[in-house]
């Protein structure tokens, strides 16, 4: 296991401080305010550490309330909604100087046997075939107004390996592509046997690429060259079936419309055996920036 995926599983162990409320901390991001799947993925963590161990997450639903501040800590509140004989909900709220930032529902769910399909899995080429973020980034420094970038990029990733299979966004500036992308990813080491560890770090990456599609849709190449501002506004998150984070998932992600400032984004995620593991569909703002005359 590398360094930085031990920072981010020291960064998903939460503090409790008392038996529903916890303490989580964060680490710099690529922008000046807390990474929107860090702050999803350490809600659920709170979640689930007051379900029991037989009752898995099925599903959540989040709003991004206000931007996070990075050098301050998080408290997560978690309300006991329901527990029942197969399903409990969980409400987690997450506070910021005295002000929420972001609110979660989560439901989980025992194990049950019931009817079975899915989706085929679309084509994708084999995920080791396709370059790293290292020896992709590189490449592109030259359309980054700030040179820097390129390694923020590549330490906010360091501890998931993230592999395009076609080019992301800002390699593409000015050239509308069809509003669909795929990446493959993983993380950069084994983890442990626990089903809720999985899950949220499947939390934290599903935020990284999935408004890509909207940017694709209008030759945009986003925040990093400086020609949209966005943040995520919704966040919902559908666990289908067993999955390891640490095993190579395909992420299929497409955008069926943008509109008044705001782009709708929606994600499949497939193990490497063709199984669809989860659905996510995200809302972000997505605002060209007015030219200054």
């Amino acid at each position: 296991m590398n360094e930085a995926l031990q920072d981010l599983l020291d960064l998903l162990d939460l503090e409790r401080i008392e038996q529903d409320i916890f303490r989580g901390t964060s680490r710099p991001s690529l922008v000046p305010r807390v990474f929107g799947g860090q702050v999803a993925a350490q809600a659920l963590v709170a979640a689930g550490r007051t379900v029991p161990d037989d009752r898995h997450p099925h599903s959540l639903h989040a709003y991004f309330l206000r931007p996070g501040d990075p050098g301050a800590p998080i408290v997560y509140t978690v309300d006991r909604i329901r527990d029942g004989r197969s399903f409990t909900t969980r409400r987690v709220v997450a506070v910021q100087h005295g002000q929420p930032v972001f609110h979660l529902s989560a439901s989980f769910q025992t194990y049950e046997e019931g009817l079975e399909h899915q989706e085929p899995m679309p084509h994708a080429p084999n995920p080791l075939d396709l370059p790293t973020a290292a020896e992709m980034l590189p490449a592109h420094a030259h359309r980054f107004a700030d040179p820097a970038v390129v390694e923020r990029l590549l330490d906010a990733r360091a501890a998931v390996d993230l592999r395009y299979v076609d080019d992301p966004p800002f390699a593409s500036v000015g050239e509308p592509r069809e509003a669909k992308s795929q990446v493959w990813f993983r993380t950069n080491g084994k983890l442990a046997d626990d089903p809720l560890l999985h899950v949220c770090l499947v939390t934290y990456v599903s935020d990284m690429t999935l408004l890509d599609s909207v940017l694709l849709a209008h030759g945009r190449g986003g925040w990093t060259v400086g020609d949209v501002v966005g943040a995520s506004l919704d966040h919902a998150m559908w666990f289908h079936r067993p999955f390891r984070a640490d095993e190579w998932l395909l992420y299929d992600q497409e955008s069926p419309t943008a509109q008044g400032g705001r782009g709708l984004a929606k994600g499949r995620i497939f193990t490497e055996n063709g199984q669809l593991a989860v659905s996510v569909i995200q809302e972000g703002v997505v605002r060209v920036p007015r030219s200054r005359t």
